[in-house]
């Protein structure tokens, strides 16, 4: 259902009533206004101007293009972002000052006022930091933040991006991974239960009707009986769910369905959780456990069904192929494998990058394989995959995120008790601007069901099966 438009406008607002529907859904600069062209007459020009100013030999020239190829990326990116002009806006902002919104308590920021916007990497750093708080709802702050924010990368975003984030790409060792993993979810249940409810499940649920309010529980529950259909998982089968949070599918799974499931996580406190999960279940421990192992380490042996939800962006960009040939290997010929996967847009805006890079930095540390949809298609099918099916499931991962941000707001008092205002806010922030990014398309999250791509496999029988609805 939609409200009638605004005068002079033709974006039509909605209102369904399991979502939280945009108030000011603006287009902002991105590749459409993105020339890779000059892109790349930069990184290769400037060494040349460097190497003939300086009259260095000609060999010079390609160490200096290949030493400054990322510096210079990166700051191409800074002065693109600042100068950009936004394409196609059809949605008119309050226009509202900026202390409307904010107030500013360090001197350092009194600049940023009137229409005078403040970088959004300004702000949450300073937010952060207490050197700015807000004058309303962070949700509903962040649903104005066209009013008074801006989407151009910061000298310290181009700093973390070249400093860490690809060398992060690059290496993904077992101890980076671990340290990562173990910082971010051994950090303690309650933190994670303060927003992820009872269910402990950090992954995008599913809603059954948009036209119908549903809570987190159910959202979840949703999705849980979805993947397990989509699996068309059977009595006895073996079953393995790589990075499986607390194990709440994994005990699902078990109870449910009757298979002989294994969960799988680097985090010490999740698979602890997870085994009492699956007591709590009724499910004995003969027919479902949750092993606190690397994904590399996994036994070789074979599985009739394998799961993945939202792990493999963790495996990253260097070892995705490498991760699916590992799965493909360990799954029976027959068998089906179902990853869900957090993914982004190719038709990009800066506020893509920003808020990525946010995220990178203070939620999602390693997680550089959350990739458009074709590049995620490429891997698997090159990995010896066919696609039974695919569904793009953002607008569920914001409804789920705006549960978990009404769950957050409303333990405030406790989290900042025992982690401190600036844990708080961090999340506060993740939760709130993420629940728009997802509505917006900015990042979204694929299911998608896959089959080795043998002649002999029994694609008709697989159709025939298929039980999609929640």
């Amino acid at each position: 259902m939609s409200l009638p438009v605004k005068p002079g406008a033709s974006w039509k607002k909605t209102n369904y009533p399991n979502i939280k529907n945009a108030d000011y859904p603006v287009e902002v600069a991105g590749n459409e206004s993105f020339n890779n062209l000059y892109l790349a007459g930069t990184i290769f020009g400037v060494p040349f101007v460097l190497v003939t100013i300086l009259k260095l030999p000609f060999w010079t020239y390609p160490i200096l293009t290949i030493l400054l190829a990322l510096p210079i990326f990166a700051t191409y990116f800074v002065y693109g972002s600042k100068y950009a002009l936004p394409f196609n806006n059809r949605v008119q902002t309050p226009g509202k000052k900026v202390e409307d919104y904010l107030t500013i308590i360090d001197p350092a920021f009194q600049k940023y006022k009137g229409r005078n916007r403040i970088p959004m990497e300004t702000f949450f750093e300073a937010y952060f930091d207490g050197k700015i708080d807000i004058n309303m709802d962070c949700l509903e702050l962040f649903e104005n933040r066209h009013d008074w924010a801006v989407f151009k990368m910061t000298a310290g975003q181009a700093k973390f991006f070249v400093t860490q984030w690809i060398p992060e790409v690059i290496w993904h060792s077992k101890k980076q991974d671990e340290d990562q993993v173990r910082d971010h979810y051994d950090r303690g249940d309650d933190f994670y239960a303060a927003f992820l409810g009872p269910r402990m499940v950090y992954t995008s649920g599913i809603m059954s009707d948009v036209n119908k309010k549903e809570t987190l529980e159910e959202l979840q529950d949703n999705k849980m009986k979805l993947v397990c259909e989509k699996m068309q998982l059977k009595k006895g089968e073996r079953h393995l769910d790589i990075g499986c949070g607390w194990g709440t599918l994994t005990a699902y799974a078990a109870k449910n369905y009757g298979t002989d499931s294994t969960g799988i996580t680097l985090a010490r406190k999740q698979a602890e959780f997870g085994n009492n999960r699956i007591k709590e279940f009724g499910v004995p421990e003969t027919q479902a456990r949750i092993k606190c192992v690397d994904y590399r380490d996994i036994p070789n042996e074979k599985w009739d069904k394998i799961t993945c939800l939202e792990m493999a962006e963790h495996v990253g960009i260097r070892r995705f192929n490498e991760f699916l040939l590992q799965v493909r290997e360990m799954l029976h010929d027959d068998g089906l494998f179902f990853v869900q996967i957090a993914g982004l847009r190719a038709t990009w805006q800066y506020e893509d990058f920003i808020w990525g890079l946010f995220m990178a930095k203070y939620v999602f540390p390693g997680a550089d394989a959350s990739m458009p949809l074709y590049w995620v298609i490429k891997q698997l099918e090159c990995s010896g995959f066919e696609i039974n099916n695919i569904d793009t499931i953002g607008v569920h991962y914001s409804a789920t995120i705006y549960r978990w941000y009404l769950n957050w707001m409303s333990n405030q008092e406790s989290i900042t008790a025992t982690y401190g205002k600036r844990w708080f806010r961090t999340w506060e922030i993740f939760l709130a601007w993420s629940t728009i990014i997802a509505r917006q398309g900015s990042s979204t999250a694929f299911q998608i069901v896959a089959h080795k791509n043998l002649n002999a496999f029994d694609r008709a029988g697989v159709q025939s099966k298929n039980r999609f609805s929640v």
